[in-house]
């Protein structure tokens, strides 16, 4: 084999390599938020499944179409407990899965690392400092673990935490 080609070759690989390893970030950005859970709740979760899991009342909200990704959202809220979720669906009938849970008082669930609110800074950071996003958090406000696009947010209060919201933040 000709040294330019064996070049070419190298070169035809490093630019594959370059092409799959966005892919791969992605995902690896993404672990955190599909491996968590908060309760019982975690987020792809079929929302039947969901639902038969949180022992509050449930106010439904009106299936409304984004834009954003072109899906059918709908809320539910469980204030009694402290729990709001996002369910998103292809089809505005579903079948529906759980895309976000927010967590406030008077939730007494935990993280899956077992954060929970009125936890202080200094215990997230020891239960999540590893995926901790410095770009993304700012000391004694919000502590984001893996990325906005898809992770954990701890919102404080006094250097408590004051709400935990699992899910994409932003898009």
């Amino acid at each position: 084999m000709s040294i330019d080609l064996h070049i070419r070759l190298i070169d035809l690989g490093a630019a594959a390599l370059a092409l799959l390893c966005p892919l791969a970030l992605a995902a690896d950005e993404l672990a955190l938020m599909n491996a968590e859970r908060i309760g019982p709740l975690r987020i792809g979760q079929p929302a039947v499944e969901a639902e038969r899991r949180i022992d509050c009342p449930l106010q439904r909200g009106p299936v409304q179409r984004w834009g954003a990704d072109n899906d059918y959202h709908r809320s539910w809220e469980a204030l009694t407990c402290g729990l709001t979720l996002d369910l998103i669906a292809a089809e505005p009938a579903g079948p529906w899965t759980l895309n976000t849970i927010t967590l406030t008082r008077p939730s007494v669930w935990k993280t899956g690392r077992g954060i929970g609110l009125g936890s202080t800074e200094a215990e997230v950071l020891a239960a999540y400092g590893h995926d901790r996003n410095p770009e993304e958090s700012q000391t004694g406000h919000t502590f984001v673990a893996g990325t906005v696009y898809g992770g954990l947010m701890f919102t404080f209060r006094a250097g408590r935490v004051e709400q935990i919201f699992l899910g994409a933040a932003a898009e």
